[in-house]
């Protein structure tokens, strides 16, 4: 045969094939769909059933990316996401034409002052400078990107000393300063793999004024990275800290308190995303993981959803004093507030013991960096909002506020969030979410199954080196600073000289209604009925829905 008649031939060979291939994989599938019992829809439509099955699994990204607005999504709206992957890239929270915030919802604001702070007025101390790398986009496309990355010297936004916050200042031999006021939320090395562990530590070291906190899973080598300042939490199932029968090990707690970059000392009494104990799958608790928190490897570890070796408020503050005195260091305790009751137990027995820790990180319900069950997620421990305020107000009602600081945690990604919480009650304020889409998290919501497809949540070799250290570390870094930045440019608006001085004054609540509340008016319309706040910002979810 000629060439022509070769290349005809082939030609006609490759018909067949495209046409036989798919005809016999549907028959196919129809034989073995029809057969099945265990999908009805599938025994009837063996095609168009499948079809259906590929649409529900593909469902997440293309509402993601797709058909969800910049506003909607959940947990955090796209608009939010793109903010974090900004703020790390670029150090950028610029946006042009207006708003896409709806007005007419109920939500927070703060109260711009008449005559603002100029810059120059602002207390902060901007040194040392900190090195690192931003992007920069050299062309933007309708299909592809061109950008490099280039070595800057930027700003690092620290409280000054005389604002700085201080844990621990009247009962520890080593207090705790806080120069920032936005840190890493309790994340653990095995929850998030040691790319991820390791990025963090070492942007937020390079950040500085900041901290890490470990979660429960006890401190690893990768936490120690970076010359960052560490909150070491202990959990219910006393990783880190724990004989290998599971009792609480004083010999490896002092250890761990003479640990220079331990700062403090975290009870984990609840977390939002989860309000029991933690859960790690078998598949993640690797050797080395095991080693690190003195249990077997690769199996399924459930830690209690509370201690053994306190079961009430008064046991609960001697065990704190026993350990302030043995390491030296402050001592903190993780709660979810569950009502206005509870807090008010909590404070009103503290203050008749005369014993507290010295400091209270209030964990929103909305939490969710933790694998839990969906009833505990969605159902069990009050929204941030709504906790916070009760937990300040009954701390000074049985005036015992001054003796300790509150951290707050729940979704506060952004400047405007943390200034909120800053201005509801809280010291300082901890991300956890924010931190790990800085690293390079995109929402998949599969941290539970060690299938993380960026290498943020996963221990799998494989899929952990997706993340790259170097390049992840700085986005860490400018995200925290450009967070507290964005923190004193809210201050300067207000007309205070640092967002140390954030309070009730500094913030509106507006209501459905289009009424505005102070921020005083709005916490003792919390406390009255925080049920009721809860209800009005579920309503506010549905409509934007």
């Amino acid at each position: 045969m000629s060439l022509t008649e070769w290349l005809a031939f082939i030609m006609f060979c490759i018909l067949i094939l495209c046409i036989l291939v798919p005809l016999v994989t549907i028959v196919w599938i129809y034989i073995l769909d029809r057969r099945q019992k265990e999908h009805s829809v599938l025994r009837n439509y063996p095609v168009l059933g499948n079809v259906r099955y590929f649409m529900e699994n593909i469902g997440p990204e293309l509402r993601q990316y797709l058909f969800a607005n910049n506003r909607e999504g959940k947990p955090f709206s796209r608009f939010q996401y793109e903010n974090v992957v900004k703020a790390g890239k670029y150090k950028e929270r610029i946006l042009g034409f207006g708003s896409e915030r709806d007005f007419e919802e109920p939500g927070f604001y703060i109260r711009n002052a008449m005559f603002p702070k100029l810059n120059e007025e602002l207390r902060s101390d901007q040194n040392p400078k900190i090195k690192t790398k931003l992007y920069k986009i050299d062309h933007e496309g309708l299909f592809n990107r061109r950008e490099h990355r280039e070595d800057a010297i930027v700003d690092p936004y620290y409280l000054t000393d005389e604002d700085a916050v201080v844990i621990g200042e009247h009962t520890c031999r080593f207090p705790f300063k806080a120069k920032g006021l936005v840190g890493q939320s309790a994340m653990s090395y095995g929850a998030l793999g040691k790319n991820a562990i390791t990025a963090l530590s070492r942007g937020l070291g390079l950040a500085g004024g900041t901290w890490m906190n470990t979660g429960e899973g006890g401190l690893s080598k990768y936490h120690l990275e970076g010359d960052v300042d560490i909150i070491m939490q202990i959990g219910p199932a006393l990783f880190g800290v724990r004989t290998l029968d599971g009792d609480f090990s004083w010999e490896l707690f002092k250890k761990k308190s003479e640990i220079e970059k331990i700062k403090a000392f975290e009870l984990k009494l609840a977390q939002g995303a989860k309000t029991r104990g933690g859960h790690i799958l078998g598949e993640k608790v690797t050797p080395e993981i095991a080693g690190i928190r003195n249990v077997a490897p690769w199996k399924t570890i459930d830690s209690p959803n509370r201690f053994r070796d306190f079961h009430d408020t008064t046991s609960l503050m001697d065990f704190v004093e026993e350990l302030r005195e043995v390491g030296g260091k402050p001592i903190g305790i993780k709660v979810v507030v569950g009502s206005k009751a509870e807090a008010e137990k909590l404070a009103g027995e503290m203050a008749a013991c005369g014993k507290v820790p010295d400091f209270i990180t209030v964990d929103g319900g909305e939490g969710g960096t933790g694998a839990t069950f969906q009833e505990l997620s969605d159902a069990a421990g009050l929204p941030l909002f709504s906790a916070l305020p009760i937990l300040d107000e009954m701390l000074k009602k049985y005036k015992i506020r001054d003796k300790l600081k509150i951290i707050a945690s729940g979704k506060l990604v952004t400047p405007d969030k943390a200034a909120y919480a800053l201005s509801l009650g809280a010291d300082l304020v901890n991300t956890a979410r924010g931190m790990m889409i800085s690293a390079g998290c995109i929402m998949a919501q599969v941290c539970h199954n060690n299938t993380c497809p960026v290498g943020v949540a996963t221990t799998d070799p494989h899929r952990e080196k997706a993340l790259v250290i170097e390049e992840k570390m700085y986005r860490v870094a400018n995200y925290i600073i450009s967070l507290r930045e964005g923190l004193f440019n809210l201050a300067a608006s207000a007309g205070i000289a640092t967002p140390a001085e954030f309070n009730e004054e500094h913030v509106m609540f507006k209501k459905e209604s289009g009424e505005i509340l102070t921020g005083e008016e709005y916490k003792k319309n919390i406390l009255v009925s925080p049920a009721a706040h809860e209800k009005r910002e579920l309503n506010a979810e549905t409509r934007a829905k």
